[in-house]
């Protein structure tokens, strides 16, 4: 195979991987607003980590973080949730927190919410308070 293909091959891989994640967090969104609560942001990036979706449930400030996997055949959905992704998620959220709409919300309750889906399944497996992170 010419190495044209391989490349090609590689970018549809990556670019259907992207499609499924954003299909994924975009049914995380519409989950969060079915409960009522505020979306204030998605995909917050910085150089160590992402958080998916930063919601308000009520007055508590929630961090989510949404895995989808196609089967569990090789773990699940909410066992990927690895030690060093939490310590990823927890840097994010200490960027996020430092900056200036972070400070707006930093006197709040907080938690660390995982929203797992598997398989095709449109409704996710909720944990609440997945894991603590280190201190804020």
């Amino acid at each position: 195979m010419p190495l044209s293909d391989s490349r090609t091959s590689a970018t549809r891989l990556s670019s259907d991987s992207r499609t499924t994640g954003a299909h994924f967090e975009n049914r995380a969104a519409q989950w969060c607003y079915d409960r009522g609560w505020t979306v204030i942001a998605r995909n917050v990036r910085c150089r160590r980590g992402e958080i998916d979706i930063i919601a308000l449930d009520g007055a508590t400030l929630v961090f989510i973080e949404v895995r989808h996997r196609r089967s569990a055949r090789y773990g699940s959905a909410v066992e990927s949730v690895t030690p060093t992704k939490q310590q990823r998620l927890t840097a994010a959220i200490r960027y996020w927190l430092n900056g200036r709409e972070g400070r707006q919300h930093a006197h709040r309750a907080m938690r660390c919410d995982l929203l797992a889906f598997t398989g095709t399944l449109e409704t996710p497996e909720w944990i609440p308070n997945a894991f603590a992170p280190s201190p804020w």
